[in-house]
């Protein structure tokens, strides 16, 4: 472990450690791309996927092992048992850092499959990470812009059916499929702009995951609702964790029944679209109260372990 290292010498070591193994298993699984746009079978594509997944599964666990090697960090984790690496899931989290990807991929790696994210179309055309995410079998998603739908009304429902039969491929290909609902990483900052009804979250989005449910709802085998804090991180957590400042992770995830949801009523019917939105706001009022109290025993324990009193009986 270095952590006796100076801050900024950890950082710079962490640094370098992390784009060296983002680069190895980025550049094999780009390699793996262009390996599956020459075969001409499906069941060889498929193959190719698995390989390409386990590059990802390698990137996730050598990340841990970068974090073990700079940080002596305490991970507090509840709720995995029971998870099935042939399941179908998806998964949504409150969003922190740019760090909490990298934490969710260490920590499920060897529960559920590797997590996938919905793109835009767009991004396939991105040099080198639209290759990678095709290779990894990310589903890329087709939206039409509401200045489009407006000229043409025919498009509505276009976007649906397009990417419901981008997912066709994974109903024989275990899936976990990530949202971060709150469309954004929490500040303090956004929390009051937003004028956010809760302390330690920004308001849910349901768009997305509601696009989600409707498009590949009948696959999924869980809802997994994930929560993640960072107790002693300083504002910056990304920086603190590469800094070796932080010192515990907290993990709560907590598998639910998956919501139906209907995709012609959701995009046409707005009360359709609150009573959906109202589940939502319900689930993040009970998050935000997790977390406080999470926030509140560490607080208490750390209080009880510097007091006096405590010190003395040890």
């Amino acid at each position: 472990m270095l952590n006796f290292l100076p801050g900024p010498v950890i950082f710079i070591l962490s640094l370098s450690l992390l784009i060296l193994n983002t680069a190895l298993w980025g550049t094999l699984v780009c390699l793996g791309g262009l390996l599956k746009m020459l075969m001409p079978v499906q069941s060889a594509r498929n193959a190719v996927t698995a390989l390409m997944n386990r590059f990802m599964w390698a990137w996730a666990s050598c990340n841990g092992g970068i974090l073990m090697l700079i940080a002596n960090i305490e991970w507090d984790v509840q709720g995995l048992e029971g998870l099935d690496k042939n399941a179908w899931y998806l998964l949504i989290s409150n969003h922190l850092s740019g760090f909490d990807i990298a934490a969710q991929t260490y920590l499920l790696r060897n529960h559920i499959p590797m997590l996938k994210f919905f793109l835009k179309k767009e991004l396939i055309y991105v040099p080198i990470m639209g290759l990678g995410c095709w290779a990894l079998d990310m589903p890329f998603m087709d939206r039409t812009s509401p200045a489009k739908l407006k000229k043409n009304p025919k498009l509505k429902g276009k976007d649906l059916a397009t990417t419901r039969r981008a997912c066709e491929k994974f109903k024989t290909m275990p899936t976990s499929i990530i949202n971060y609902v709150e469309g954004s990483r929490f500040t303090e900052e956004k929390r009051q702009r937003q004028d956010s009804p809760y302390q330690h979250l920004l308001r849910p989005k349901a768009g997305g995951i509601a696009f989600t449910l409707s498009a590949m709802g009948e696959q999924f085998t869980n809802l997994l609702d994930m929560t993640i804090v960072y107790p002693d991180a300083p504002k910056d957590v990304l920086f603190g964790v590469m800094s070796g400042k932080v010192r515990k992770i907290i993990v709560r995830v907590n598998a639910l029944p998956v919501p139906q949801v209907d995709g012609d009523r959701y995009f046409a019917e707005s009360e359709y679209r609150a009573e959906f939105q109202r589940w939502l706001n319900q689930l993040w009022a009970e998050k935000d109260h997790q977390i406080h109290a999470l926030l509140q025993t560490h607080q208490s324990m750390n209080n009880k372990a510097t007091s006096p009193n405590h010190t003395q009986a040890s």
